[in-house]
């Protein structure tokens, strides 16, 4: 099997997985009660979330722990419009978002909120001036990815967050920065708050959280009894948190060396590519290696997937959340609609190995030339 789609999701690591397996075996009991099995738990919870702050450099009290990226953009975005809405009604997000975020923006939209969209330049990154213009002493939020699931574009958000903060000291700033943690390094203080999933760092699904700074208040989208955490109640998934932490202390390590080697079989991969006639990289130079994005012209995506699937490669035709459909961040930077119908998102980890690119390689060229083959008759 040759895997290459890690940024829909990763397996889970054989150390976190022993984590989580020990953690459900030794500690069974509720980590909000006050007799001594709950005690115990708490108190690996509390281990777990210093182990998570001291890598992120964040405070403790700023994590909160979500079911995943969705909920904490929902958590993000509908929480923070709901608490500041007396300051205005207004908020930014960019046309590279994840799906989640269009969705939750809809929403708001349905309930009175007014959404900008920002433009963005032919690289994919955010156009600084309209950016700029589209800020009002009504605007309480913007939302920009840090990192475009479908193109791997990164976002400069430390020069955003000056930009916002420049023209209204008072907007929040939220990036979901998803597809950056354990790929590329970041700084949490170039932004207000920050969503992050464990799936896509070989942790398992169903965990994630919200960076949170402890200055921003949010409205609780979902109400419970817990008196530990009155913005996320319930009972704390325990297995899930420290599998979640330890995922994210081994992604952490050594960052700089995985990215060089996951640079090398990117490079060695478009190389390749460049040379079909019908082939078009979409990535752009601020796009990290780590996410491939090509489009195929005269091929559909999902025959083509579904193609490489008889070789057992399994790759996917933009995120895994939107898949079949228009790539809208494609459409956003190159204004081509075939170019946006025709993706194909290669996503590719430190794990891959360079004989795995290969024989990539050579099962794209049978199926891409058995596939012509067919367009043309």
């Amino acid at each position: 099997m040759i895997y290459l789609d890690y940024s829909a999701t990763t397996p889970v690591s054989y150390d976190v997985l022993e984590s989580y397996n020990k953690v459900t075996r030794d500690y069974i009991g509720n980590a909000n009660s006050i007799h001594s099995l709950g005690l115990k738990s708490r108190n690996l919870l509390n281990s777990a979330t210093k182990q998570i702050a001291s890598v992120l450099n964040i405070l403790e009290n700023e994590i909160i722990y979500t079911s995943g990226s969705t909920e904490s953009n929902n958590l993000a975005i509908i929480g923070c419009a709901l608490s500041y809405q007396n300051r205005g009604k207004h908020i930014i997000v960019s046309k590279l978002e994840h799906p989640s975020v269009y969705s939750i923006c809809d929403y708001l939209q349905s309930i009175g909120f007014k959404i900008s969209y920002v433009n963005n330049d032919e690289d994919g990154l955010i156009d600084f001036d309209d950016l700029k213009n589209k800020i009002t002493d009504e605007t309480i939020l913007v939302s920009i990815c840090g990192l475009n699931s479908e193109t791997g574009v990164r976002q400069p958000f430390k020069s955003i967050r000056q930009i916002i903060k420049k023209q209204n000291k008072l907007t929040i700033f939220h990036s979901d920065l998803t597809q950056m943690l354990g790929k590329v390094s970041f700084n949490l203080k170039d932004v207000d708050m920050a969503s992050f999933s464990a799936h896509k760092i070989f942790g398992p699904k169903g965990i994630g959280m919200l960076y949170k700074n402890s200055k921003i208040n949010l409205t609780p989208i979902i109400h419970g009894s817990s008196k530990n955490d009155v913005i996320r109640p319930g009972t704390p998934p325990l297995p899930l948190i420290v599998a979640f932490s330890k995922a994210i202390r081994i992604a952490n390590s050594n960052l700089d060396k995985k990215e060089v080697y996951v640079k090398k079989l990117n490079d060695k991969i478009v190389n390749e590519l460049k040379k079909y006639e019908d082939i078009k990289i979409n990535s752009t130079k601020y796009s990290i290696p780590h996410i491939l994005n090509i489009s195929i012209l005269g091929i559909k995506p999902e025959s083509f997937v579904h193609a490489m699937e008889s070789h057992e490669v399994y790759l996917s035709t933009n995120t895994a959340c939107s898949s079949g459909n228009l790539s809208t961040s494609v459409m956003a930077i190159y204004n081509d609609k075939d170019r946006a119908l025709s993706t194909i998102r290669i996503s590719i980890a430190s794990i891959t190995t360079n004989k795995e690119i290969n024989d990539f390689l050579e099962f794209f060229k049978i199926e891409y030339d058995k596939l012509k083959s067919l367009n043309t008759k």
